[in-house]
């Protein structure tokens, strides 16, 4: 007997930190919160995440393809494949495969392509991941980088600012490598202290900004839980610019809800006192249509 799934399956294909909220220590929670079943295929556990010091790393590269097989033996189906960190460059061409075997024409391919922060690559990436990345961009049709990631993506210098004109081209040139949604996040906004997440929608052509306070504080974690937050809107049938709005305020509310306390930045933001804001009613939106 085939059995039908009563819910939407999201594969995530993420690492697993053993300290710190990133990863799937924050996808899996969101997305189930928000009504989907998680099916993780981890693509390396560490003790930490990378900024804490002396971490243990496990690549898991040699059992993707096992868990993968016997994901096929059972008839697996998803609604999304939405994959993060991965452990190493040999790693992106099984993901490709993945999702070309589970290719259907209703399968939403998420790529957030975790390369670096702070206009540097992270300890464990090399030149040949951000080369990969490129090719695994091509096959998602969301993709979202950081201000750092898309100036690796598309081999341009780390820039302190951009104007309108300049990151509208920039979101441009990264759709023309493949993905149907762009959105560039951790963008300096020229209104003083404030960081914007942008869109571009090549269905339509429109470009969406939504701007954010900032806050001093710099939490792990937060990439990963936007875009989770935004996976999981658009699963649930959110326009581009509500999805947007809805990942953006998440992270600023789960932002200021860690940041009164004296505690360990490097832990994240804490998750479990705003989960349950991911299910009330949608607010007031701030986006703004980017002319």
């Amino acid at each position: 007997m085939k059995f039908s799934m009563p819910v939407k399956q999201v594969a995530a294909i993420h690492d697993l930190s053993g300290c710190g909220r990133t990863s799937l220590a924050v996808v899996i929670p969101i997305l189930s919160t928000m009504g989907f079943k998680v099916c993780p295929l981890p693509t390396a556990v560490l003790s930490s995440h990378t900024r804490y010091q002396g971490y243990h790393f496990v690549d898991l590269t040699e059992h993707m393809v096992p868990i993968i097989k016997h994901w096929k033996e059972l008839g697996l189906s998803f609604s999304a494949v939405y994959s993060g960190f991965l452990g190493s460059h040999k790693q992106i061409p099984i993901v490709e495969e993945f999702i070309e075997s589970f290719r259907s024409d209703d399968l939403l391919v998420v790529v957030d392509p975790v390369l670096g922060d702070n206009g540097q690559r992270y300890g464990t990436i090399t030149e040949k991941m951000v080369s990969e990345m490129k090719s695994l961009v091509r096959m998602a049709d969301v993709i979202t980088p950081n201000l750092t990631e898309a100036s690796l993506l598309l081999d341009k210098p780390y820039p302190q600012s951009l104007e309108n004109r300049e990151i509208k081209e920039w979101l441009l040139n990264l759709a023309e490598m493949g993905p149907e949604i762009v959105v560039i996040t951790s963008v300096p906004d020229s209104s003083q202290g404030k960081f914007s997440a942008l869109a571009y929608n090549k269905n339509d052509s429109r470009f969406w900004k939504v701007p954010i306070d900032y806050i001093p504080a710099d939490y792990p974690g937060t990439g990963d839980c936007f875009t989770s937050v935004l996976t999981g809107a658009l699963l649930q049938g959110d326009s581009l610019p509500i999805a947007l709005d809805r990942a953006v305020h998440f992270i600023s509310y789960g932002v200021r809800a860690t940041f009164g306390y004296s505690y360990d930045q490097n832990q994240g933001i804490l998750l479990e006192r705003v989960l349950e804001r991911l299910n009330i009613p949608i607010p007031v939106s701030s986006y703004e249509i980017l002319l």
